[in-house]
Protein backbone atom coordinates (compact mmCIF):
# COMPACT_ATOMS: atom_id res chain seq x y z
CA UNK A 1 0.00 0.00 0.00
CA UNK A 2 1.28 3.46 -0.86
CA UNK A 3 1.59 6.08 1.90
CA UNK A 4 0.63 9.74 1.69
CA UNK A 5 1.02 12.63 4.11
CA UNK A 6 -1.31 15.57 4.49
CA UNK A 7 0.43 18.64 2.98
CA UNK A 8 0.68 21.62 5.25
CA UNK A 9 -0.97 24.93 4.53
CA UNK A 10 -3.50 23.73 1.93
CA UNK A 11 -6.81 25.26 2.94
CA UNK A 12 -9.93 26.39 1.18
CA UNK A 13 -11.12 29.98 1.35
CA UNK A 14 -13.01 30.73 4.55
CA UNK A 15 -16.66 29.87 4.03
CA UNK A 16 -18.19 32.38 6.38
CA UNK A 17 -19.55 32.39 9.89
CA UNK A 18 -21.92 29.69 11.02
CA UNK A 19 -24.86 30.31 13.22
CA UNK A 20 -24.52 28.26 16.42
CA UNK A 21 -27.73 26.52 17.37
CA UNK A 22 -28.27 25.21 20.88
CA UNK A 23 -28.73 21.50 21.51
CA UNK A 24 -31.03 19.83 23.99
CA UNK A 25 -29.54 16.45 24.93
CA UNK A 26 -32.04 13.73 24.07
CA UNK A 27 -31.64 10.06 24.77
CA UNK A 28 -31.34 8.42 21.37
CA UNK A 29 -33.81 5.73 22.34
CA UNK A 30 -36.44 8.45 22.81
CA UNK A 31 -35.83 10.27 19.51
CA UNK A 32 -38.60 8.60 17.53
CA UNK A 33 -41.14 9.14 20.33
CA UNK A 34 -40.29 12.81 20.75
CA UNK A 35 -40.38 13.44 17.01
CA UNK A 36 -43.92 12.16 16.75
CA UNK A 37 -45.37 13.64 19.94
CA UNK A 38 -43.83 17.03 19.21
CA UNK A 39 -45.60 17.07 15.87
CA UNK A 40 -42.40 17.74 13.98
CA UNK A 41 -42.19 14.34 12.37
CA UNK A 42 -44.69 12.51 10.26
CA UNK A 43 -45.72 9.38 12.18
CA UNK A 44 -45.29 6.24 10.13
CA UNK A 45 -49.04 6.17 9.54
CA UNK A 46 -48.94 9.55 7.81
CA UNK A 47 -47.59 8.24 4.51
CA UNK A 48 -47.37 5.03 2.53
CA UNK A 49 -44.52 3.84 4.74
CA UNK A 50 -47.06 3.66 7.56
CA UNK A 51 -48.29 0.41 6.09
CA UNK A 52 -44.95 -1.10 7.05
CA UNK A 53 -44.75 -2.09 10.74
CA UNK A 54 -40.96 -1.72 10.80
CA UNK A 55 -41.07 2.00 9.94
CA UNK A 56 -40.93 4.08 13.11
CA UNK A 57 -41.15 7.53 11.47
CA UNK A 58 -40.30 9.49 8.33
CA UNK A 59 -39.92 13.14 7.42
CA UNK A 60 -38.15 15.58 5.15
CA UNK A 61 -35.09 17.15 6.78
CA UNK A 62 -36.22 20.49 5.36
CA UNK A 63 -39.25 21.75 3.47
CA UNK A 64 -37.66 24.82 1.86
CA UNK A 65 -34.03 25.81 1.31
CA UNK A 66 -32.01 28.54 -0.44
CA UNK A 67 -30.97 26.09 -3.16
CA UNK A 68 -33.22 24.37 -5.75
CA UNK A 69 -31.51 20.96 -5.89
CA UNK A 70 -29.84 18.57 -3.46
CA UNK A 71 -28.14 15.18 -3.64
CA UNK A 72 -25.80 12.68 -1.96
CA UNK A 73 -26.83 12.85 1.71
CA UNK A 74 -24.91 11.35 4.63
CA UNK A 75 -25.85 10.85 8.28
CA UNK A 76 -23.98 10.23 11.53
CA UNK A 77 -24.85 9.86 15.21
CA UNK A 78 -22.94 12.22 17.51
CA UNK A 79 -23.02 12.49 21.32
CA UNK A 80 -25.48 15.38 20.95
CA UNK A 81 -27.74 13.90 18.28
CA UNK A 82 -28.03 13.04 14.61
CA UNK A 83 -26.31 15.15 11.97
CA UNK A 84 -27.00 15.01 8.22
CA UNK A 85 -25.21 16.61 5.28
CA UNK A 86 -25.62 16.75 1.51
CA UNK A 87 -24.60 18.89 -1.44
CA UNK A 88 -26.97 21.58 -2.66
CA UNK A 89 -27.03 24.32 -5.28
CA UNK A 90 -28.52 25.23 -8.64
CA UNK A 91 -27.91 21.70 -9.90
CA UNK A 92 -25.21 19.03 -9.78
CA UNK A 93 -21.91 20.34 -11.23
CA UNK A 94 -22.93 24.02 -10.84
CA UNK A 95 -20.20 26.17 -9.25
CA UNK A 96 -22.55 27.30 -6.48
CA UNK A 97 -23.01 23.76 -5.14
CA UNK A 98 -21.83 23.60 -1.51
CA UNK A 99 -22.06 21.23 1.45
CA UNK A 100 -25.04 21.80 3.74
CA UNK A 101 -25.59 20.47 7.26
CA UNK A 102 -28.63 20.01 9.49
CA UNK A 103 -28.79 18.71 13.08
CA UNK A 104 -31.57 16.79 14.81
CA UNK A 105 -32.22 18.36 18.20
CA UNK A 106 -35.23 17.94 20.47
CA UNK A 107 -37.04 16.06 17.73
CA UNK A 108 -36.61 18.67 14.99
CA UNK A 109 -34.07 19.19 12.22
CA UNK A 110 -32.32 22.56 12.24
CA UNK A 111 -32.37 24.97 9.30
CA UNK A 112 -29.73 23.84 6.76
CA UNK A 113 -26.42 25.73 6.96
CA UNK A 114 -23.73 25.79 4.28
CA UNK A 115 -20.49 24.66 5.94
CA UNK A 116 -18.19 24.24 2.91
CA UNK A 117 -17.90 25.57 -0.61
CA UNK A 118 -15.56 25.29 -3.58
CA UNK A 119 -14.32 28.90 -3.65
CA UNK A 120 -10.70 29.00 -4.81
CA UNK A 121 -10.33 32.78 -5.12
CA UNK A 122 -12.44 35.82 -5.95
CA UNK A 123 -13.13 34.77 -9.56
CA UNK A 124 -13.10 30.96 -9.36
CA UNK A 125 -15.45 28.60 -7.59
CA UNK A 126 -15.86 24.85 -8.21
CA UNK A 127 -18.77 22.62 -7.15
CA UNK A 128 -18.67 20.42 -4.07
CA UNK A 129 -19.59 16.71 -4.14
CA UNK A 130 -20.50 13.67 -2.04
CA UNK A 131 -20.08 14.57 1.65
CA UNK A 132 -19.40 11.73 4.11
CA UNK A 133 -19.77 12.18 7.87
CA UNK A 134 -17.81 10.11 10.40
CA UNK A 135 -18.09 10.42 14.17
CA UNK A 136 -14.77 9.44 15.77
CA UNK A 137 -15.10 7.64 19.12
CA UNK A 138 -14.27 10.23 21.76
CA UNK A 139 -13.19 12.61 19.03
CA UNK A 140 -14.53 15.09 16.49
CA UNK A 141 -17.22 14.70 13.86
CA UNK A 142 -15.28 14.56 10.59
CA UNK A 143 -16.73 15.65 7.25
CA UNK A 144 -15.05 14.41 4.08
CA UNK A 145 -16.14 15.82 0.71
CA UNK A 146 -14.86 16.51 -2.80
CA UNK A 147 -14.27 19.73 -4.76
CA UNK A 148 -13.63 20.09 -8.49
CA UNK A 149 -15.17 20.43 -11.94
CA UNK A 150 -16.10 16.74 -12.28
CA UNK A 151 -15.65 13.30 -10.66
CA UNK A 152 -12.63 12.68 -12.90
CA UNK A 153 -10.88 15.86 -11.76
CA UNK A 154 -12.08 16.45 -8.19
CA UNK A 155 -9.91 16.27 -5.05
CA UNK A 156 -10.57 15.29 -1.45
CA UNK A 157 -11.29 17.74 1.37
CA UNK A 158 -11.71 17.41 5.12
CA UNK A 159 -13.18 19.51 7.93
CA UNK A 160 -14.22 18.66 11.48
CA UNK A 161 -16.58 19.73 14.24
CA UNK A 162 -16.00 19.42 17.98
CA UNK A 163 -19.55 20.40 18.94
CA UNK A 164 -21.75 17.95 17.08
CA UNK A 165 -21.88 19.87 13.82
CA UNK A 166 -22.71 23.33 15.20
CA UNK A 167 -19.40 24.88 14.09
CA UNK A 168 -16.68 23.62 11.77
CA UNK A 169 -12.94 24.05 11.29
CA UNK A 170 -11.42 25.53 8.17
CA UNK A 171 -11.42 22.91 5.39
CA UNK A 172 -8.16 21.22 4.50
CA UNK A 173 -7.21 19.55 1.23
CA UNK A 174 -6.24 15.87 1.34
CA UNK A 175 -3.00 14.67 -0.27
CA UNK A 176 -2.90 14.12 -4.02
CA UNK A 177 -4.44 10.78 -5.09
CA UNK A 178 -6.33 10.56 -1.78
CA UNK A 179 -10.08 11.21 -1.96
CA UNK A 180 -11.27 9.96 1.44
CA UNK A 181 -14.54 7.97 1.54
CA UNK A 182 -16.04 8.59 -1.90
CA UNK A 183 -19.75 8.36 -0.99
CA UNK A 184 -20.32 5.92 1.88
CA UNK A 185 -19.12 5.87 5.48
CA UNK A 186 -15.77 4.45 6.59
CA UNK A 187 -15.37 1.84 9.31
CA UNK A 188 -13.03 1.66 12.30
CA UNK A 189 -10.78 -1.40 12.25
CA UNK A 190 -9.63 -3.33 15.34
CA UNK A 191 -6.29 -1.55 14.93
CA UNK A 192 -8.04 1.79 15.41
CA UNK A 193 -7.37 2.76 11.79
CA UNK A 194 -10.10 4.23 9.63
CA UNK A 195 -10.77 2.21 6.46
CA UNK A 196 -12.38 4.32 3.74
CA UNK A 197 -14.29 2.79 0.82
CA UNK A 198 -13.43 4.83 -2.23
CA UNK A 199 -13.17 4.77 -6.01
CA UNK A 200 -11.97 6.67 -9.05
CA UNK A 201 -13.47 7.73 -12.38
CA UNK A 202 -11.05 8.56 -15.19
CA UNK A 203 -11.51 11.23 -17.85
CA UNK A 204 -10.91 8.87 -20.77
CA UNK A 205 -13.83 7.58 -22.85
CA UNK A 206 -15.23 5.25 -21.71
CA UNK A 207 -14.33 6.30 -18.18
CA UNK A 208 -12.64 3.58 -16.14
CA UNK A 209 -14.50 3.10 -12.86
CA UNK A 210 -12.25 1.46 -10.28
CA UNK A 211 -12.56 0.67 -6.57
CA UNK A 212 -9.77 1.05 -4.05
CA UNK A 213 -9.49 1.51 -0.28
CA UNK A 214 -7.71 4.16 1.76
CA UNK A 215 -6.74 4.04 5.41
CA UNK A 216 -5.64 6.55 8.00
CA UNK A 217 -4.61 6.13 11.62
CA UNK A 218 -4.91 9.79 12.56
CA UNK A 219 -8.32 10.84 11.20
CA UNK A 220 -6.99 12.07 7.88
CA UNK A 221 -3.52 13.51 8.41
CA UNK A 222 -1.53 10.58 6.95
CA UNK A 223 -2.81 7.99 4.52
CA UNK A 224 -2.10 4.78 2.64
CA UNK A 225 -4.10 3.22 -0.19
CA UNK A 226 -4.47 0.07 -2.23
CA UNK A 227 -4.07 -0.07 -5.96
CA UNK A 228 -7.27 -0.28 -8.07
CA UNK A 229 -8.99 -3.64 -7.53
CA UNK A 230 -10.71 -3.96 -10.91
CA UNK A 231 -9.87 -2.96 -14.48
CA UNK A 232 -12.71 -0.44 -14.64
CA UNK A 233 -14.12 -1.77 -17.91
CA UNK A 234 -14.95 -5.49 -17.57
CA UNK A 235 -16.43 -4.53 -14.23
CA UNK A 236 -16.90 -0.77 -13.94
CA UNK A 237 -17.53 -0.21 -10.23
CA UNK A 238 -17.55 2.73 -7.82
CA UNK A 239 -18.91 3.85 -4.42
CA UNK A 240 -18.45 0.74 -2.22
CA UNK A 241 -19.90 0.15 1.24
CA UNK A 242 -18.06 -2.05 3.75
CA UNK A 243 -19.70 -4.96 5.61
CA UNK A 244 -18.06 -6.67 8.60
CA UNK A 245 -18.47 -10.43 9.06
CA UNK A 246 -18.28 -12.26 12.38
CA UNK A 247 -15.22 -14.24 11.31
CA UNK A 248 -13.24 -11.06 10.67
CA UNK A 249 -13.77 -10.92 6.90
CA UNK A 250 -14.65 -7.66 5.23
CA UNK A 251 -16.95 -7.44 2.24
CA UNK A 252 -17.55 -4.44 0.03
CA UNK A 253 -20.60 -4.06 -2.21
CA UNK A 254 -21.82 -1.25 -4.43
CA UNK A 255 -22.62 0.35 -7.75
CA UNK A 256 -21.60 -0.92 -11.19
CA UNK A 257 -22.29 -0.22 -14.85
CA UNK A 258 -23.03 -3.89 -15.52
CA UNK A 259 -26.59 -3.87 -14.15
CA UNK A 260 -25.74 -5.72 -10.90
CA UNK A 261 -24.33 -4.89 -7.48
CA UNK A 262 -20.65 -5.82 -7.25
CA UNK A 263 -19.03 -7.66 -4.33
CA UNK A 264 -15.43 -8.12 -3.21
CA UNK A 265 -13.89 -9.56 0.00
CA UNK A 266 -10.83 -9.16 2.20
CA UNK A 267 -9.36 -11.59 4.76
CA UNK A 268 -6.71 -9.20 6.09
CA UNK A 269 -8.66 -6.12 7.20
CA UNK A 270 -8.68 -4.44 3.83
CA UNK A 271 -5.01 -4.69 2.84
CA UNK A 272 -5.69 -7.10 -0.02
CA UNK A 273 -8.93 -8.06 -1.73
CA UNK A 274 -10.37 -10.94 -3.76
CA UNK A 275 -11.40 -10.78 -7.39
CA UNK A 276 -14.49 -8.66 -7.92
CA UNK A 277 -17.75 -10.40 -8.87
CA UNK A 278 -21.51 -9.75 -8.75
CA UNK A 279 -24.38 -10.40 -6.37
CA UNK A 280 -27.68 -11.63 -7.77
CA UNK A 281 -29.15 -8.18 -7.17
CA UNK A 282 -29.82 -5.55 -9.85
CA UNK A 283 -28.22 -2.13 -9.94
CA UNK A 284 -29.43 0.84 -11.96
CA UNK A 285 -26.01 2.48 -12.14
CA UNK A 286 -26.90 4.51 -9.05
CA UNK A 287 -25.48 4.73 -5.55
CA UNK A 288 -26.22 2.19 -2.81
CA UNK A 289 -25.32 1.95 0.87
CA UNK A 290 -25.17 -0.87 3.39
CA UNK A 291 -24.41 -1.53 7.05
CA UNK A 292 -23.71 -4.54 9.25
CA UNK A 293 -26.24 -4.60 12.08
CA UNK A 294 -25.48 -5.37 15.72
CA UNK A 295 -27.20 -8.76 15.36
CA UNK A 296 -24.75 -9.72 12.59
CA UNK A 297 -27.14 -9.34 9.68
CA UNK A 298 -26.36 -7.01 6.78
CA UNK A 299 -28.79 -4.34 5.56
CA UNK A 300 -28.64 -2.88 2.04
CA UNK A 301 -30.48 0.17 0.65
CA UNK A 302 -30.62 0.30 -3.16
CA UNK A 303 -32.92 0.43 -6.17
CA UNK A 304 -34.05 -3.09 -7.09
CA UNK A 305 -34.14 -2.28 -10.79
CA UNK A 306 -31.80 -1.76 -13.73
CA UNK A 307 -33.62 1.30 -15.10
CA UNK A 308 -34.49 4.62 -13.53
CA UNK A 309 -34.15 5.61 -9.88
CA UNK A 310 -37.39 4.24 -8.51
CA UNK A 311 -38.17 2.10 -6.52
CA UNK A 312 -35.88 2.42 -3.50
CA UNK A 313 -35.62 -0.82 -1.55
CA UNK A 314 -34.18 -2.39 1.61
CA UNK A 315 -32.86 -5.96 1.69
CA UNK A 316 -31.38 -8.09 4.47
CA UNK A 317 -28.76 -10.85 4.35
CA UNK A 318 -27.27 -13.26 6.86
CA UNK A 319 -24.12 -13.95 4.84
CA UNK A 320 -23.74 -11.01 2.43
CA UNK A 321 -24.48 -13.24 -0.56
CA UNK A 322 -28.13 -14.30 -0.35
CA UNK A 323 -30.51 -11.39 0.21
CA UNK A 324 -34.18 -11.18 1.23
CA UNK A 325 -36.66 -8.41 0.45
CA UNK A 326 -37.41 -6.32 3.54
CA UNK A 327 -38.98 -2.96 2.67
CA UNK A 328 -39.92 -0.62 -0.18
CA UNK A 329 -39.13 2.97 0.76
CA UNK A 330 -40.39 4.58 -2.46
CA UNK A 331 -42.08 3.18 -5.55
CA UNK A 332 -43.73 6.18 -7.25
CA UNK A 333 -42.40 7.89 -10.40
CA UNK A 334 -39.45 10.16 -9.72
CA UNK A 335 -35.89 9.96 -8.48
CA UNK A 336 -35.19 8.38 -5.09
CA UNK A 337 -31.49 7.79 -4.90
CA UNK A 338 -28.09 7.91 -3.21
CA UNK A 339 -29.14 6.46 0.15
CA UNK A 340 -27.05 6.59 3.31
CA UNK A 341 -27.69 4.20 6.21
CA UNK A 342 -26.44 3.77 9.78
CA UNK A 343 -27.60 1.92 12.89
CA UNK A 344 -27.79 4.17 15.94
CA UNK A 345 -26.86 3.22 19.50
CA UNK A 346 -30.48 2.33 20.34
CA UNK A 347 -30.60 -0.25 17.53
CA UNK A 348 -32.78 1.73 15.13
CA UNK A 349 -31.72 2.15 11.51
CA UNK A 350 -31.57 5.66 10.04
CA UNK A 351 -31.78 6.10 6.28
CA UNK A 352 -31.47 9.35 4.33
CA UNK A 353 -31.84 9.71 0.57
CA UNK A 354 -32.42 12.14 -2.28
CA UNK A 355 -36.13 12.77 -2.84
CA UNK A 356 -36.66 13.98 -6.43
CA UNK A 357 -33.50 16.14 -6.11
CA UNK A 358 -35.71 18.58 -4.20
CA UNK A 359 -35.36 17.47 -0.59
CA UNK A 360 -33.59 15.00 1.68
CA UNK A 361 -35.80 12.40 3.34
CA UNK A 362 -35.05 10.69 6.64
CA UNK A 363 -36.68 7.37 7.54
CA UNK A 364 -36.23 5.49 10.83
CA UNK A 365 -36.64 1.71 10.77
CA UNK A 366 -36.80 -0.92 13.51
CA UNK A 367 -34.83 -3.80 11.95
CA UNK A 368 -36.31 -6.34 14.36
CA UNK A 369 -39.73 -5.76 12.79
CA UNK A 370 -38.76 -6.13 9.13
CA UNK A 371 -40.84 -8.78 7.37
CA UNK A 372 -38.55 -10.71 5.04
CA UNK A 373 -39.46 -12.46 1.80
CA UNK A 374 -37.16 -14.45 -0.51
CA UNK A 375 -35.79 -12.82 -3.64
CA UNK A 376 -36.04 -15.54 -6.29
CA UNK A 377 -34.10 -15.26 -9.57
CA UNK A 378 -33.28 -11.65 -8.74
CA UNK A 379 -36.96 -10.60 -8.76
CA UNK A 380 -38.50 -8.52 -5.98
CA UNK A 381 -41.49 -10.38 -4.51
CA UNK A 382 -44.91 -8.91 -5.25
Amino acid sequence: MKSYRQPAGMFSVHHGKLKTLSFFPVAVSMIAFSMITAGRWSPASADDLGKKPAVVASQFIYETAPFPQCHASTIAETPTGMVAAWFGGTEEKSPDVGIWVSRLSDGAWSTPVEVADGVQHQTLRWPCWNPVLYQAAGGPLVLFYKVGPSPSTWWGMRTESKDGGATWSRSQRLPDKIFGPIKNKPITLASGELLCPTSDETSQSPSRWTVHFERTGDLGMTWSRTEPLNDGITIAAIQPSILQHGDGRLQAIGRSRQGKIFTIQSDDQGKTWSEMSFLDLPNNNSGTDAVTLKDGRHLLVYSHTTKGRSPLNVSISQDGQTWEAALVLEDQPGEYSYPAVIQSSDGLVHITYTWKRQRVKHVVVDPSKLELKPIVDGKWPS
